[in-house]
């Protein structure tokens, strides 16, 4: 019998799961649209009641999620063709295992969060020569000093930047700029509306506590532009824009609503010279 791991995590560091979650059981479908294995293994390795998490969410939120990663995926991959030994900081990485589906075998990657999520990860994900793990806030920026630079940098923040206030947002971009001239990120983004949404339907619904509601929302991506003229605007699209596929007619028309709110979308940024 194989025993399961454990698991002592703090009420923000839990929203984690979730889409690992999401990101197994669509692995696990007849035909999936994004296969993580890594994810099927980690779910059946953990120690933890995922009923609850599969009783309430809801279709919508476990496709915004497969969203996600396919959009980012997509652009590691872009940015990797011309950049094929890129430096990738996957910030408040989680279970995130992007690495897995993307790896060209020479960039060089480094997972970012706090102790109890990098604490967690490392009983499932090891280390290697071009892999490393940093424990550190997103807001403590000597984390710069641990990144080895060959060949520009590419910044990965899923389902993070929501849990920080805008200041610290802003702060942390013109940061990015200041040290890694001509960088990029992609992250997810919410409206204010869908902040509201979400902490009601989302997080609540799962069981979590206050401490994990959700605080950063833009409705539009030309917001972060007016902080620095170095910020610059690759792609700001709706969350379901570009994702096609034989959906019922419910999710259909609850993904129409969504990117007719501008519920959910993904934007991607480079930090000029």
């Amino acid at each position: 019998m194989n025993t399961k791991i454990d698991i002592e995590l703090g009420p923000v560091q839990q929203t984690m799961l979730l889409p690992l979650w999401g990101r197994a059981v669509e692995t696990q479908k007849s035909n999936p649209m994004l296969v993580d294995n890594a994810a099927v293994e980690i779910v059946g390795k953990i120690n933890y009641d995922f009923s609850l998490i599969s009783k309430n969410t809801s279709p919508l939120s476990q496709l915004a999620w497969i969203a996600r990663s396919i959009y980012i995926d997509k652009a590691v991959k872009d940015f990797l063709t011309r950049r094929p030994k890129a430096t990738i900081v996957n910030i408040g990485c989680g279970m995130d295992t992007t690495f897995e589906r993307v790896d060209n075998g020479l960039l060089r990657w480094y997972d970012l969060d706090l102790p109890d999520s990098i604490e967690l990860r490392k009983k499932f994900i090891k280390e290697t020569g071009r892999r490393k793990f940093i424990v550190s806030s997103f807001l403590d920026f000597d984390w710069f000093k641990q990144l080895a630079v060959n060949d520009n940098v590419f910044f990965i923040a899923a389902g993070v930047l929501y849990y920080f206030e805008e200041a610290q947002i802003k702060n942390s971009f013109l940061q990015l700029a200041d040290n890694f001239a001509s960088s990029e990120i992609i992250f997810d983004a919410s409206s204010r509306r869908g902040i509201t949404v979400a902490n009601k339907r989302v997080i609540k619904s799962s069981g979590m506590d206050e401490s994990s509601y959700l605080k950063w929302g833009i409705d539009r991506a030309s917001e972060i532009l007016k902080w620095d003229n170095r910020i610059e605007l690759k792609e700001d699209y709706l969350m379901f824009k570009y994702f096609k596929g034989s959906f019922p007619l419910n999710i259909k028309l609850a993904m129409k609503l969504s990117d007719l709110l501008n519920i959910m979308h993904m934007v991607h940024l480079k930090f000029g010279k």
